[in-house]
């Protein structure tokens, strides 16, 4: 079992040690650099991937547990209400049944009372209230689907686009709230509807929503395969003067592709990719939200700032989060900011000022933050490593670590 009041970077060296590897060969095994490995041991970064610390366990032949903190392990926890009944909505999907010769005895809407309905979900999902989308989703995809099966020409065209943005709304929320398989279900619908429609930079976005998607899950290779071609096919058909929604969707690609980059230990892709990612925000010289992506120069410095903690170099990540005023940002964005903020002051074991961004995050969005992964890891490793203030223990009680 693993001991919980030694690092994990120090069991890692131990055992290391004790299999006679060096830094380089272990590197090597896990396809990694010897300054990740380096960085790992010296608690100087964080593993937030079970799965990659199960690859470590199997190369030193030890468990899996003796490297797995009870912190790193999800909460034991039911499946979050706005799971359950997003997925009841999304399995009521009759197009197929009727294709079969079902009754199509669905109740008819307007399109126009319907149109302004993905847009108030993203809204939603921007704020990081699962529980009001809980409500919303299944009011609104059922009747937008039976109105598009009804609707032809131009009226089912525009039916197909609200779907599509509707079903990249849900994609983004599942991602969050850790559901891969619907998000993937999801992202395959809105890529269907969006070129059902004939729209074909917004069935390019599907990618963008996927990779987080795949991301979330930890499937890094597939997640940077989405990203990548995506970015890459995209790219012949944007330069300075290209219309501004196409510019921000392949500046969104690369943003992405820099972060599963980074999470893959390839520090020159990574800063590659961001450094395409810049050009298109200069290109634009603006923030903007086309689809929903918030891409522009301010979420361009503070994936800058992912990019940098991922890589272990939390002075860089600091130095230009201090920078960054994301105030213009969705709630969602600026408290995803603070964790990555509150991540670069562990790395360099700032227990104090990693408490404050959390709780600072919490302000803003305590949906997300409750549920978030890298939060319980660091709230948890806070727990053992330090005095329990009245501030942490109520944190902890919040996010179900503590009673």
């Amino acid at each position: 079992m693993t001991d919980r009041l030694t690092p994990v970077g120090e069991l890692i060296a131990r055992h290391r040690r004790r299999r006679g590897l060096s830094q380089a060969k272990l590197g090597e095994l896990l396809d990694r650099s010897v300054s990740w490995v380096s960085q790992v041991e010296r608690g100087a970064r964080t593993i937030d991937s079970i799965s990659t610390l199960e690859q470590i366990a199997d190369i030193l032949e030890v468990p899996a547990s003796e490297f797995v903190p009870e912190s790193l392990l999800p909460p034991v926890q039911r499946e979050h209400p706005a799971v359950t009944a997003v997925r009841r909505a999304m399995s009521e999907h009759k197009e197929i049944a009727i294709m079969l010769g079902a009754p199509d005895d669905a109740p008819a809407r307007d399109l126009a009372e319907l149109a302004g309905k993905p847009a108030e979900v993203w809204d939603l999902v921007h704020a990081s209230r699962y529980n009001d989308l809980q409500e919303v989703v299944p009011a609104v995809l059922p009747p937008l689907e039976t109105a598009a099966r009804r609707l032809t020409g131009d009226e089912q065209r525009e039916a197909f686009r609200l779907l599509a943005i509707l079903y990249q709304a849900i994609t983004a929320m599942m991602a969050k709230l850790g559901e891969p398989i619907v998000a993937w279900v999801a992202a395959d619908r809105a890529r269907g509807y969006a070129e059902r429609g004939g729209h074909e930079l917004l069935a390019r976005v599907t990618a963008f929503r996927l990779a987080h998607a795949f991301l979330s899950a930890q499937q890094l290779d597939n997640a940077q395969l989405v990203a990548t071609s995506a970015a890459d096919a995209l790219a012949p058909s944007v330069q300075a003067n290209s219309p501004p929604e196409r510019i921000s969707v392949w500046g969104a690609l690369n943003l992405v592709a820099s972060v599963i980059a980074a999470r893959l230990d390839d520090a020159k892709d990574a800063h590659e990719r961001l450094s395409l990612a810049r050009q298109a925000a200069d290109w634009l010289g603006e923030d903007r939200n086309d689809f929903d992506t918030e891409f522009g120069p301010t979420n361009v410095l503070l994936h800058a700032v992912a990019i940098a903690v991922d890589l272990g170099d939390a002075g860089e990540a600091l130095r230009t989060a201090a920078t960054i005023d994301a105030s213009r940002l969705s709630r969602e964005r600026q408290a995803r900011f603070l964790i990555d903020v509150a991540r670069a002051h562990e790395q360099r074991r700032q227990s104090a000022e990693v408490l404050a961004a959390i709780l600072r995050a919490e302000e803003l969005t305590p949906e997300q933050v409750r549920a978030h992964p890298y939060v319980h890891r660091m709230v948890g490793d806070l727990l053992r490593e330090q005095q329990i203030t009245p501030e942490l223990r109520s944190l902890a009680q919040r996010l179900g670590l503590l009673r």
